[in-house]
């Protein structure tokens, strides 16, 4: 123990002895943890649209004032033919063309129907998705305002109507930065434990440092725990920094209990740390550890469930991302967080995180070599 304690000591003052890894730890975080949520947003607004009115009747106009007041569209153009408006497409100055005919009135009055053409640039799958998804249902409203003027009032009455009455739990209001700022913290904590502590001991290679150490009589198990430890406390007082900052910038306090969330939050580290510390131990240089590190945020980033949804991937790659420790501490933040979960319900992300956890840092232990 006493040895560790020394080790302790030495690690410590080596942090804090560099000041731009300091400010890279701590304010870093905090900049990215204010900035991205307001830039990451999952709702489309402001969609491009060109219209084509051959009409230019009350409905038409009508039709086009529901469209670019229901707040998801803006028109970017009002054209006479279709070939002009979808010059607008071509020249990504318009997302979608709406081509409303000719006699559009006079064939909902007389015929009780009429079609309307929309055409939706698919460049960007979620955007064109999205996009035509909301004008279709927006149309949809304004003929069914339309039925309703027309309907005879004993008709309206003796039909049989559906009503809908829905309610959200966890997140009443459905605010996206609920969602979405537990999981960034997550992202921020990986990069800089992963990282961080790759760089620790490949830092000692190339000082030469590392050579001091190795002749000394430290056990593998207790060097590896020295360099682990300092990077948890770091790490937990950059997630309580983070949890302050969603709470004074976006209003988030979490449901659950915080003993929780830093129980989850030291089995977290113990896995993304022993990541790091296995990293360190196959590169030779900081260019290494940083390359590797990068490697695998990138596909944890991607495929841990921070932006879409684990339910809709592929069977394989479901099984894939049930060895992340970082898929299984978002979900655990957001079941806390949103839910105020207990250890009953996050039980299984607990024990596949330190399971996952025993096996970096073991795979740690046994590929680092004492040689002089």
């Amino acid at each position: 123990m006493r040895i560790l304690f020394f080790l302790l000591e030495k690690e410590f003052k080596q942090v804090f002895r560099n000041r731009g890894v300091i400010r890279m730890i701590f304010i870093a975080p905090v900049i990215q943890l204010i900035l991205m949520p307001l830039a990451a947003d999952y709702s489309v607004k402001n969609i491009s649209l060109a219209v084509v009115d051959n009409d230019h009747s009350g409905y038409s106009q009508k039709l086009v004032e529901k469209i670019t007041s229901s707040g998801h569209f803006k028109l970017s153009g009002y054209n006479t033919n279709y070939a002009d408006a979808l010059k607008f497409v071509e020249h990504d100055k318009a997302d979608l063309v709406l081509q409303i005919p000719e006699g559009f009135e006079r064939n909902l009055v007389r015929e009780n129907r009429q079609k309307v053409f929309i055409a939706i640039n698919a460049i960007e799958g979620t955007k064109a998705n999205l996009g035509g998804a909301y004008l279709s249902s927006i149309i949809g409203s304004f003929n069914t305002e339309i039925r309703l003027k027309w309907m005879q009032p004993q008709r309206f009455i003796q039909a049989p109507t559906i009503t809908v009455s829905s309610s959200n739990w966890y997140n009443t209001f459905m605010d996206f930065h609920l969602f979405i700022v537990p999981g960034i913290l997550v992202t921020l904590l990986t990069a800089l434990g992963s990282m961080q502590a790759a760089f620790n001991i490949v830092a000692e290679k190339e000082q030469g440092t590392i050579e001091q150490i190795n002749v000394t009589p430290i056990k593998k198990h207790i060097f590896i725990l020295g360099k682990l430890i300092p990077f948890v406390v770091l790490s937990t007082a950059v997630f309580s920094i983070g949890l302050v900052v969603a709470w004074a910038f976006y209003g988030i306090v979490p449901v659950g209990n915080l003993a929780v969330l830093y129980t989850s939050l030291i089995v977290y580290l113990f896995a993304m740390l022993g990541l790091g510390l296995l990293l360190s131990t196959y590169s030779e240089t900081q260019q290494q550890a940083m390359s590797l590190s990068f490697f695998f945020i990138n596909i944890f980033n991607m495929m841990s469930g921070l932006f879409t949804s684990v339910d809709s991937m592929p069977a394989w790659a479901k099984m894939v991302i049930q060895t992340f420790p970082v898929s299984h501490f978002i979900r655990i933040m957001r079941m806390v967080v949103l839910k105020g979960s207990g250890f009953s319900d996050i039980g299984g992300h607990l024990l596949a995180m330190f399971l996952i956890g025993l096996v970096l840092n073991t795979w740690a232990v046994l590929n680092y070599r004492k040689t002089t």
